[in-house]
């Protein structure tokens, strides 16, 4: 169904903007002119603004919105050329198999910069059966990386880890409301099913889907040392850092709110080119 895949990205939020990240590059060159994200419903600030609709303008990456301060708006800040030229190619319910496609549109925009968040979907579906095989996964991030190397050979890629999906079930399992939400929508059920069970089958299933998000991070800083000098894995500084309720929309207890999407331009930035 497809509200269900629209709707199957966690609440990537983290719980302070003072947040540890990896060092920045010694040499990350000058500050870029043009960007483009890439990437799923967190990038695309889904139920940001509204009832169940796209929020671009308030996305933690090329979002224009003062109060997020997003990566373009902390650009424009040290290089005003890039007003304007922010683009945000991701889409909602977006997964790795959407990212060479999203590639093209980057490459299109001619963009100097480029953030990807990808793989919450891939993991969080209807069911641990239907999670998209490591392999499967490398292959489109690698397909998609290839693609920006060819058509945008001098920009910087910062990709970005995908966050700890069992830290949802874990702020959550305890709300009324939240577990309301996920049983109403059969959001992520590989991992929100039975949210209250403390079956031994539960508990295992949990981390197995935990483990897949590690495996598909630890596959995504792979592909990036692979491409090259101009990419940067965030270390998983969004993976390791925990999140809060408090920051999740109340209109799906999934998606980052305004405050979680205030963080995660903080942290993913903190943890990029340092610009």
């Amino acid at each position: 169904m497809r509200f269900v895949r629209r709707s199957l990205v966690p609440a990537l939020v983290l719980a302070s903007i003072g947040l540890l990240a990896t060092p920045a590059m010694a040499d990350p060159g000058p500050p870029p002119s043009s960007m483009a994200s890439m990437g799923d419903s967190i990038t695309r600030a889904f139920n940001v603004c509204g009832f169940y609709v796209d929020c671009p303008s308030r996305s933690f990456s090329t979002g224009s919105t003062t109060s997020i301060n997003s990566h373009y708006l902390r650009i424009r800040a040290v290089n005003p050329a890039i007003n304007g030229h922010n683009v945000n190619v991701a889409e909602s319910g977006a997964r790795a198999d959407d990212m060479p496609g999203q590639a093209n549109a980057a490459v299109a925009s001619g963009a100097q910069y480029v953030t990807m968040l990808i793989g919450a979907n891939d993991a969080c579906t209807s069911s641990e059966a239907s999670m998209t095989p490591i392999a499967t996964f490398r292959g489109h991030i690698d397909s998609a990386l290839a693609t920006l190397a060819a058509g945008l050979p001098n920009a910087r890629v910062l990709v970005i880890s995908i966050p700890d999906i069992r830290r949802l079930w874990e702020v959550g399992r305890n709300n009324s409301t939240a577990r309301f939400f996920w049983s109403l929508g059969s959001i992520c059920q590989s991992m929100l099913a039975n949210p209250t069970s403390t079956a031994q089958a539960d508990v295992d299933r949990r981390a197995r889907v935990r483990q897949r998000v590690i495996d598909f991070n630890t596959q995504l800083a792979a592909a990036c040392a692979a491409y090259g000098s101009n990419c940067l894995f965030d270390n998983n500084t969004v993976f390791n850092f925990p999140f809060v309720l408090s920051q999740v929309s109340t209109w799906d207890y999934f998606h980052p709110n305004a405050s979680g999407q205030t963080a995660l331009a903080s942290a993913t930035y903190a943890a990029g080119f340092g610009w």
